[in-house]
């Protein structure tokens, strides 16, 4: 018997799996997406669902194919339409029971960008979002509604949660496009992922925690330093093409794991739906907690999107997520989806740290998020990032057609596997010498082992200057071959 393959299609702005395969016809499978997600409480009533337009578009199917769809769902109840062609939830049933009163925590990116040496004609430093198309004048409409329609208690000091007005929106927006079941209550604003991940560990080590498992390699200006300084031991989880390696969990008898499922970083892995259930089983029978780290997946562009851990297990996993990579790190704006077990202690650390994070910033966001422009702005900016990524691929086939990319189909990086012949540090100072700015892989491996690679961030380079990078970077090459 031939194996039955599923072809996925997700839309940008609504998780919603279709499988061209099932023999059901594309518009119910969309009334049944839709309609387990009112269900289930991740779209509560008011929330506005895309045009059909760009949901058709996001989905690969004609609007035709979406507008019968919602037309089948309005004449249910659970949708209605308005003036002017927006739709949005009218019926909300109660979550269901293994999601109510349940979430996950979240913060910010995960890489934060090294220190870099200046003078580079080219640098692929990674961990860097293009700031200069930071939406000001939207962002502006939400300060001046912020400023003038605030109530003046909004201002005082807040419990260490933060706003509401920005949970319910965090919400509403991570329910409708990641397929989170966060709620309102278990939502815990930070400055963003490096503050997450520290208000986290100290919690987890007060109450007993002795070690975090981290995946190898991964980022290590965060959770890898915070653990050790609050006296955890460290051990690394081997990754693999396909993300960490779930096999060696129950050996790490860790008390955490950290994960970037999504979107593996550094090199680029998506994380199996059977792995993501095994990571799930292992936390519930060993009563650890999962770190899920969602820093990128709001840019993908040849692969759909995969929905966050923390709506599989709710009780389990903290989900992470930050503005630092889509609006601009600089606004310091990160949130914690978490545990309810956990609420109340790691909203006492965050005041204990710093009394709060921005009232006015929290505010300004909630209302970015409501007036869809955060939407917009991911909308705007996907195909810009998704160039500057083509033109590192074009220029690499065409000067190092001997490099392996891994990692492509979404982020705002990629790697690339060396061939055995070329040393890792070997190629990264030829490249300094040569004025090209890149960074390989093993300085971020736990071990220590594994293959040589380079991390190329292109998010804030013009395609001319990602080309010329790479020709640098080719002459690098030529002279550590010839030396």
């Amino acid at each position: 018997m031939g194996q039955l393959r599923t072809n996925s299609g997700l839309a940008e702005d609504l998780l919603i799996e279709l499988d061209r395969d099932a023999g059901m016809p594309l518009h119910r499978q969309i009334e049944a997406s839709i309609r387990a997600s009112i269900r289930a409480g991740r779209l509560r009533a008011g929330a506005s669902l895309p045009p059909t337009r760009t949901l058709a578009a996001g989905l690969g199917v004609s609007r035709g194919v979406v507008v019968e769809a919602y037309q089948q769902l309005v004449a249910e109840g659970y949708l209605a339409s308005r003036s002017g062609g927006y739709t949005q939830v009218a019926a909300s049933m109660p979550p269901a029971a293994a999601g109510a009163g349940s979430a996950a925590s979240m913060a910010a990116s995960t890489a934060q960008p090294a220190a870099r040496s200046v003078g580079f004609r080219v640098d692929f430093g990674y961990g860097r979002t293009d700031v200069s198309q930071f939406p000001r004048a939207a962002w502006l409409r939400s300060v001046r509604t912020v400023l003038t329609t605030t109530p003046n208690d909004r201002f005082a000091y807040l419990d260490g949660r933060g706003v509401p007005e920005l949970h319910q929106a965090l919400c509403d927006y991570l329910n409708r496009v990641r397929g989170t079941l966060a709620v309102p209550g278990n939502v815990v604003i930070c400055n963003g992922y490096g503050q997450g991940i520290s208000l986290l560990i100290q919690v987890l080590a007060r109450r007993g925690a002795k070690r975090i498992a981290l995946e190898d390699p991964s980022s290590d200006d965060d959770a890898r330093v915070l653990a050790g300084a609050a006296g955890l031991d460290v051990v690394g989880i081997p990754v693999g093409p396909d993300g960490v390696q779930v096999d060696a969990l129950d050996l790490a008898d860790a008390d955490a794991l950290v994960l970037t499922p999504s979107h593996q970083w550094p090199t680029g892995g998506v994380l199996s739906a059977a792995a993501r259930a095994e990571v799930i089983r292992w936390a519930r029978r060993s009563g650890a907690i999962v770190v899920e780290d969602d820093y990128d997946a709001e840019y993908r562009y040849d692969r759909s999107p995969v929905g966050a851990m923390q709506g599989l297990a709710p009780d389990h996993v903290v989900y992470c997520g930050t503005a630092s990579k889509t609006l601009a790190p600089g606004l310091r704006l990160g949130w914690m989806v978490v545990p309810p077990e956990l609420v109340a202690d790691v909203a006492a650390e965050k005041l204990l740290a710093d009394r709060g994070s921005s009232v006015i910033d929290q505010l300004t966001f909630a209302d970015f998020l409501g007036r869809g422009e955060f939407d917009r702005h991911l909308r705007r900016m996907r195909p810009v990032y998704r160039r500057r990524r083509d033109a590192l691929l074009d220029a690499l086939r065409t000067h190092l057609p001997d490099l392996r990319p891994a990692g492509i189909a979404a982020g705002q990086h990629v790697v690339t596997w060396l061939p055995p012949d070329l040393d890792e540090a070997a190629v990264v100072a030829a490249a300094a010498r040569h004025g090209l700015g890149i960074q390989g892989v093993g300085p971020f491996r736990i071990a220590g082992a594994g293959p040589g690679g380079l991390i190329f961030g292109y998010a804030i380079l013009s395609e001319s200057a990602i080309a010329e990078g790479v020709a640098l970077l080719a002459t690098a090459i030529r002279e550590v071959r010839e030396s």
